[in-house]
């Protein structure tokens, strides 16, 4: 089959302009999902109130606490897909794909079962205050109930990255995003739903972007091409995906925990701290989703160069994935601290409060999430390389344990937000050393074990010759 056009021949070219091509559909499609959410809040904020407000931010580290195991797995089936492809291994491509859709629907309807039936307890668990937890409760559960459609895009979405495709989630998401704005507008303003309508067209807006995604792979020319008829699992290359999916997911849960400390810390504050760390986060989140672009671009591109047993241009995707990183995240945050009263206007308008507490954040977040944006490319790196359990065992000491032991530490000693948030920059520079140190060695460790392989195959190529 020949390459179509969404498709990125990673293992050859000029990498800045490869880069570049891969990260601006897939940047744009986060910041659009970003957006989107900032939508609901910005409705919930305005036309339902602070409470709600709350109620809504509440919610976000738990579900994410929940289902970041489960989409781990998708980190698995893109690195499988992204070196089979590099090798050139179609048979392999078309058994991953047929695996990982079929694994998205059942992790999608064993995360929302979880997520529904034990939605209550969390959020108490969590501390979530008596005026809020009914709203959050509402939230989560209609949430949870899109888990399935979430899944699936998700794996689609993954399997497209690794093949170099990241326009058409971009499409999809354009699609189903503004789907989702209209509906919160008619369901909030027009039908007076509250928290329980954003949270209904965030779950039909899911249910759109997964049949798009579908739709896309099984009308593809490649060798992804999904054949409905042909989902089974096929149990190597489920033990694949789970080798590497399994610590990502693990890796993402456990620092959901570290967020689900920090928003119980948060939620200490009351109310209207609850508003603000809400609307910043949306703000922040920006920058977030901007640098981690380059976590995707790193992973597919290290998957691909590997597959293709290119090892000498891992070292200068992630000089450029780590350069671009700093750039946008470093130009992002000055914007959003810059701005930042007039964008936390836009959730809660005529609360003075809410804007002060979402400026404290603001400060330390925005102005220091560019560290973050070089942590999460130097994990896509080594997660492109095949390491899983590295980097989950680093990010845990090192993000997990510093943001608990800055909680139980410098926070209990000086109890402010301000203190708070210094957590997430100090557990970003100190895992992003580690990481550093892991990529270094593992990548002179494949071009070591290149040349060995190079020099034995020369040997018996001479060892035949001369028994001719």
């Amino acid at each position: 089959m020949a390459q179509s056009k969404y498709e990125i021949d990673m293992s050859t070219g000029s990498l800045p302009k490869l880069i570049i091509r891969f990260v601006i559909p897939q940047m744009l499609s986060g910041i659009l999902q970003l957006l989107y959410n900032a939508a609901d809040t910005i409705v919930v904020g305005r036309y339902v109130g602070s409470t709600a407000l709350a109620a809504v931010g509440s919610t976000g580290s738990l579900t994410n606490l929940i289902i970041n195991l489960f989409i781990g797995l998708s980190v698995g089936a893109s690195v499988a897909v992204a070196q089979y492809y590099g090798a050139k291994d179609y048979k392999n491509v078309s058994q991953t794909v047929h695996t990982a859709m079929g694994i998205s629907v059942i992790f999608g309807f064993v995360s929302s079962a979880v997520g529904i039936a034990l939605a209550k307890v969390f959020l108490q668990a969590m501390g979530t205050p008596a005026e809020v937890l009914p709203h959050s409760v509402v939230y989560m559960r209609i949430y949870f109930a899109g888990m399935p459609a979430s899944m699936v895009f998700n794996f689609g979405s993954s399997i497209l990255r690794a093949v170099g495709d990241t326009k058409r989630p971009f499409i999809f998401l354009s699609i189903s995003g503004t789907v989702n704005v209209i509906l919160n507008l008619i369901f909030v303003i027009v039908f007076r739903m509250g928290v329980a309508g954003v949270a209904l067209s965030t779950i039909i807006s899911q249910f759109l972007s997964a049949v798009l995604v579908v739709l896309s792979l099984l009308h593809s020319n490649g060798y992804y091409r999904l054949y409905i008829k042909e989902i089974r699992i096929y149990k190597d290359k489920l033990l694949r995906m789970m080798r590497i999916g399994i610590p990502a997911g693990v890796q993402g849960s456990i620092f959901s925990i570290s967020n689900v400390a920090i928003q119980s810390s948060v939620n200490s504050f009351g109310e209207l701290a609850m508003a603000g760390h809400t609307a910043a986060s949306n703000i922040d989140g920006l920058i977030y989703i901007a640098t981690n672009s380059f976590y995707h671009a790193s992973l597919s591109f290290t998957g691909q160069n590997v597959g293709a047993k290119k090892y000498e241009r891992i070292g200068r995707i992630l000089r450029v994935c780590v350069v671009y990183a700093i750039i946008i995240g470093a130009t992002l945050g000055t914007l959003t601290y810059v701005f930042g009263e007039q964008l936390l206007g836009l959730f809660s308008p005529d609360n003075v409060e809410v804007i002060r507490y979402g400026m404290i954040r603001l400060s330390v977040l925005g102005l220091s999430y560019f560290t973050c944006g070089i942590m999460e490319t130097l994990v896509g790196s080594l997660r492109g390389m095949g390491a899983s359990i590295l980097p989950m065992c680093i990010s845990i000491l090192g993000v997990v344990g510093v943001r608990i032991g800055w909680i139980y530490t410098f926070f209990a000693w000086d109890r402010t937000l301000l203190m708070l948030y210094l957590s997430y920059p100090a557990s970003w520079v100190a895992t992003s050393l580690a990481h550093f140190i892991c990529v270094l060695y593992l990548k002179n460790k494949l071009i070591k074990k290149s040349a060995e392989e190079g020099i034995q195959e020369k040997e018996d190529a001479s060892y035949a010759s001369t028994n001719l």
